[in-house]
């Protein structure tokens, strides 16, 4: 199958590796991923924040971009959401029918990677070899926009090697939120202390979710404690092998 990746613009900016890693894995299975340099950002900050008519060139570029596409493949359920929920939303609020319609019909083609794993490639053991202890974030849009219920955990559970340990209160949010980690820094602080409180209940060496941004929130924590736990994106486990890449 043909891929297109849309990196998202946290993944090609601060974590390039989890763009890589999602690269490396669908390749490995025998598919062929293609990437448009063209491609900026889907729009969700924008959109969350009230943007809408500063998110619309963002959604129609989107559109343009992948419309040709047999599939899209994002290494974020935030960036997924914002596809499949607000795009045409956004469209259709300044009037544009025609472009509601193509970002709808582009959105039905986009997936999470662990949606385009299970659903579309229908492969739950990607071959993956993974030797440690391992706690599972769901991340908020994922679980609750997307609905990606226990994908990841099935993806994960193949991994040959991998401890995998359920996290405590696994549903409850880190406290990023994007921008409301700035506008509620206290109230995001304490939603983050409770989470990690959590991942370090697991003694688990590594917290792994599949969005950069929880990830860059928790792990910005855990760091601060010195505490001997990391994150890393799901497709970087998924990705990794017996044998040096």
């Amino acid at each position: 199958m043909r891929i297109a990746l849309f990196v998202t613009c946290l993944v090609d900016a601060v974590f390039p590796a989890a763009g890589q890693a999602t690269v490396r894995l669908l390749e490995r299975l025998g598919h062929e991923v293609t990437f448009t340099p063209e491609q900026t950002c889907c729009g969700q900050m924008h959109a969350n924040t009230g943007y809408l008519r500063e998110a619309l060139p963002l959604v129609r570029r989107y559109v343009e971009v992948f419309e040709d596409s047999e599939v899209i493949v994002v290494p974020s359920g935030s960036c997924t959401g914002s596809v499949r929920h607000q795009h045409a939303m956004v469209a259709r609020r300044f009037g544009d029918e025609e472009l509601a319609k193509r970002a709808e019909a582009v959105a039905a083609r986009t997936f999470e990677l662990s949606e385009l794993l299970i659903d579309v490639l229908k492969v739950e053991d990607v071959g993956a070899y993974y030797p440690h202890r391992v706690t599972y974030h769901p991340t908020c849009h994922s679980l609750r926009l997307l609905r990606v219920g226990d994908r990841p955990i099935r993806l994960l559970r193949n991994v040959a090697g991998l401890d995998l340990v359920e996290l405590p209160d696994a549903e409850v949010c880190c406290g990023f939120g994007g921008t409301f980690a700035v506008k509620n820094a206290d109230v995001s602080t304490a939603m983050l202390a409770d989470k990690m409180r959590s991942v370090l209940a697991t003694r688990a060496e590594v917290c792994t979710a599949g969005d950069s941004s929880c990830l860059m929130h928790i792990g910005g924590g855990l760091s601060r404690l010195n505490a001997g736990t990391s994150t890393l994106h799901i497709a970087e486990i998924l990705a990794s092998t017996r044998d040096p890449q």
